[in-house]
């Protein structure tokens, strides 16, 4: 179930915005596929909105996959689909020659309104107050619950029940500004980051058109966001996919659906003198009455449906421990492949020991 509702308690009143031409001029600023479904929906949308998208702001050309050729953003080739005017400056820092040139030329598309959707790039407050009505961001979290880089991942990590979208006005902190809509929706228990970052995204689109087709009655009715319930959700760097098999294993099973597809999870497989890396990538929900008294990470049966694996106890005073069934490994210079395909083969064992990389 999902469901939106506008913020309360007005701050500043609006009036009903309007160019010249009878239509906004609307700036767009996203990079990955999370953003391209919202463009999506206003490209397709602009003219009930009433809105010309005028220029899509980007992050430049990367370098992505094994080939590490140089890739247009999802966001990219979508505007370029469209034939609309692509922007991927560097900067819009005020200290730099580059940064004062990027201010200009957002300035000279005469934005009446900027959306903003993972875009990835700082934006200072002289450029949010360059469109007549500011900058919206669409924000894959119910705010101020977790403000930052990574909101899908650290719900699921923490094993939050629910999360959404929230539609931001934009200001100079981190994800800081005035709430104008939320629309929530449940994290299931088997829910990866993946299935969840594809139904906000569509959430998103949904939001940002619904706040547009009544602008001025979403920032009238703003609402600012209590500080003191903020958390943060820091980029996920790789090392904090490594398991530690000493915790339990409800924990682990959020860290395996919270990291997936990327960065994903891993552990390392004792093999004498030779330990390899395997990429944890699938298992089942915890069955909090299988338990052992085997030591954390051993591998105590295979079985065609699941590899079952000792992890940490659920509560310290607790006589057993937990486990985990694990469905679905990739082994080093491998391919992915599932439980019965392992227990088909050779790669594990019963009693073989899941390490981490400190005890190596």
């Amino acid at each position: 179930m999902i469901s939106a509702s506008p913020m309360s308690s007005p701050s500043t009143k609006l009036t009903q915005p309007m160019s010249q031409s009878g239509r906004l001029n609307v700036i767009f600023a996203g990079t990955p596929e999370f953003a391209a479904t919202s463009l999506q929906s206003l490209i397709d949308e602009q003219d009930s909105l009433n809105i010309d998208i005028v220029a899509v702001y980007t992050q430049p050309d990367r370098k992505a996959g094994r080939g590490q050729k140089v890739t247009a953003s999802p966001v990219k080739q979508l505007a370029l689909a469209h034939h609309i005017a692509v922007e991927q400056p560097e900067t819009f820092r005020k200290s730099s020659e580059i940064g004062l040139v990027s201010r200009e030329t957002l300035a000279r598309y005469q934005p009446d309104l900027m959306i903003v959707a993972a875009y990835g790039l700082i934006l200072p407050l002289g450029v949010l107050t360059i469109p007549t009505y500011g900058c919206l961001n669409i924000h894959a979290s119910l705010l101020p619950r977790w403000r930052g880089a990574a909101p899908i991942h650290r719900a699921l990590l923490a094993g939050d029940t629910q999360t959404g979208i929230t539609i931001m006005q934009m200001d100079k902190g981190l994800d800081t500004g005035d709430m104008l809509y939320k629309a929530s929706c449940p994290i299931t228990n088997d829910d990866t980051s993946a299935s969840l970052h594809d139904r906000l995204a569509m959430l998103g689109a949904k939001a940002i058109t619904t706040v547009i087709k009544d602008l001025s009655y979403y920032q009238n009715q703003a609402n600012k966001q209590d500080d003191s319930q903020a958390n943060y959700a820091e980029k996920l760097t790789k090392a904090e996919g490594e398991i530690d098999w000493s915790k339990p294993a409800e924990v682990i099973e959020r860290q395996i659906r919270g990291m997936h597809p990327f960065p994903s999870t891993y552990s390392f497989l004792s093999d004498g003198d030779k330990n390899k890396r395997v990429k944890v990538l699938a298992s089942l929900p915890v069955n909090l009455s299988q338990t052992t008294t085997q030591p954390a990470g051993t591998i105590i049966s295979i079985g065609k449906n699941a590899i079952l694996v000792a992890c940490g106890k659920q509560n310290p005073e607790d006589e057993f421990a937990t486990t985990l069934r694990l469905t679905k490994l990739q082994f080093e210079g491998g391919k992915p492949i599932t439980a019965e395909q392992i227990c088909q083969g050779t790669q594990l064992n019963d009693g073989d020991q899941f390490i981490q990389q400190d005890s190596l």
